[in-house]
């Protein structure tokens, strides 16, 4: 897909199943999918806000996504199924509660989704984080798994279950893993925006950290296209820009976006990493979060670069969202929802920013 194409998708009144429907990716593609004037039905759990969604026309599923009676109302009828689902890194949740979210709602979907007559597409999201640190970069999708908390490592399991079962039976399936997601709705990134408002911009290690992105909007279209095209059945995707970033320029293009001064300080990442370990040990018993976990630490010291360049041959999707707009685009939006901790200072000198 070139700038001046449109991103392939279900066609109108198809009956599409989406999973994490009332979650940041879950509501953008739902959107996207009602747009194009697909039947969405949507899964959610009991409790899950959906005001975010209430001006679509959606059929809803209440019922957890590892529930086989709430599945099996979910799945009939549905030619495609988006499982965008997945558990929320929290303290509380142990290993078997990542698996049931991960892991038996992948099961129960799928066989679900081969009982269907006519079913087109099963796309399954799982995450880049299966690689773990990547330590010859870029990598691509062959790269080997290297799982690095529970939430990666059954991630891991269950993609490694439904390619399994797709081999067995044949069901049309394509596994999406995304770069890191952000986009002016979310908060994933805002700590770090937050941090680019600070008199100095920490950095854990000595070397440059490079991280790569995707545009929420961006993922949503790769979903959307992964469902439809013909090469992409039995395939495995990386989702991201072509190019990563450093976490010292993401800073700085925050920093500069907000007129900010932006004065990076490079820290050894070693004692924050037995912190963050102490910390884990302190909260787990409690339930409660930790005020630092490594997962945290990790994300200035671990790379994530990785070659998408299968995303634009094979897929034939290129995102729309170069990180430096998407970036500055975030940091506005964050700024006019009152998430950042300043008001707009007037634009800094290009002498004045290198300070």
């Amino acid at each position: 897909m070139n700038s001046t194409e449109k991103p392939l998708a279900p066609p109108a009144g198809a009956l599409v199943l989406v999973t994490g429907a009332t979650g940041f990716t879950g509501q953008v593609l739902t959107r996207q999918l009602a747009a194009v004037g697909c039947r969405v039905r949507a899964l959610a759990r009991p409790g899950a806000n959906r005001a975010p969604l209430a001006d679509l026309d959606l059929e809803w599923v209440t019922g957890q996504v590892y529930d086989p009676a709430a599945i099996a109302a979910a799945v009939n009828g549905c030619a495609y199924i988006f499982h965008v689902a997945a558990a929320y890194r929290e303290a509380k949740l142990d290993l078997e509660a990542y698996r049931r979210v991960h892991v038996t709602s992948t099961r129960l979907l799928a066989e679900a989704a081969h009982a269907q007559p006519g079913f087109r597409r099963f796309v399954h999201v799982s995450t880049i984080g299966v690689h773990g640190d990547i330590t010859q970069p870029p990598a691509t999708e062959t790269a080997p798994f290297a799982p690095g908390d529970d939430y990666q490592l059954t991630k891991a399991e269950g993609e490694q279950w439904i390619q399994g079962f797709a081999a067995r039976t044949g069901l049309p399936v394509t596994v999406i893993r995304p770069a890191g997601i952000y986009g002016p709705s979310d908060r994933r990134l805002l700590k770090l925006f937050k941090m680019a408002t600070w008199p100095v911009f920490p950095l854990l290690g000595f070397q440059p950290t490079l991280y790569h992105l995707i545009h929420v909007d961006d993922l949503a279209a790769a979903l959307c296209q992964a469902a439809v095209h013909p090469a992409a059945p039995g395939e495995v995707f990386i989702i991201g820009n072509r190019e990563p970033i450093s976490i010292e320029a993401i800073g700085r293009l925050v920093a500069d976006e907000l007129g900010r001064p932006f004065r990076p300080v490079h820290l050894p990442a070693a004692p924050f990493f037995l912190a963050a370990r102490l910390c884990e040990i302190a909260c787990r018993p409690l339930h409660i979060e930790p005020p630092l976990y490594r997962r945290r630490v990790a994300f200035f010291t671990k790379q994530r670069y990785f070659d998408t360049t299968k995303m634009r041959t094979v897929l034939e999707f290129t995102p729309q969202m170069d990180n430096a707009e998407g970036l500055r685009a975030t940091a506005r939006a964050y700024l006019a929802q009152g998430w950042l901790p300043i008001r707009r200072a007037p634009a800094l000198t290009p002498k004045e920013n290198q300070a």
